[in-house]
């Protein structure tokens, strides 16, 4: 990060606090919102736990932990570098349509879980009702989203052509 030129180390771990800041206050982990906005911000897109550590001034364990957190939302990869031992971590240009879309398993739950609960409760008690109402929310949010990722597809394509 500092090594490039005409950039702003300082100005760039701004950047990262503050938008790791703003991820933090829409739910993330602290750690995890560090390591992928450094992540993010980084040119390659790809830093080892070294890089990330000295970075981020940060423990080898925080960086693991964030990393193993981000893995699951699919936020980030790990990867192997070539030839060696040491794990990698990347964040990809599509990282947010991935972890969007693999949301859909989630969803898929709770909605199983709420047709049980309306069943539970009987369709016509106010917390049966209250519970039908939730599942078409969310049986409509699932229906809106794979429509406006299908235009995400085709309009990043326009911005950006295909990978």
């Amino acid at each position: 990060m500092s090594d490039v030129p005409g950039r702003d180390p300082e100005a760039v771990s701004k950047f990262v606090e503050s938008f790791a800041a703003q991820l933090v206050e829409a739910g993330m982990q602290r750690m995890a919102a560090r390591v992928f906005a450094a992540l993010l911000s980084s040119d390659s897109g790809v830093l080892t736990s070294a890089e990330l550590g000295e970075q981020l001034q940060i423990s080898p364990a925080a960086v693991s932990g964030a990393v193993r957190y981000l893995a699951q939302t699919h936020m980030v990869s790990r990867e192997r570098e070539p030839g060696s031992r040491r794990e990698r971590y990347r964040v990809h240009g599509d990282q947010w349509y991935e972890a969007l879309t693999n949301r859909e398993a989630v969803m898929k739950r709770w909605e199983g879980a709420l047709r049980d609960g309306v069943s539970s409760l009987g369709a016509e008690t106010p917390a049966g009702r209250r519970m039908a109402e939730t599942l078409a929310f969310f049986e409509f949010i699932e229906g809106e989203v794979a429509t406006m990722m299908e235009r995400w597809r085709v309009h990043r394509e326009r911005l950006f052509g295909q990978d």
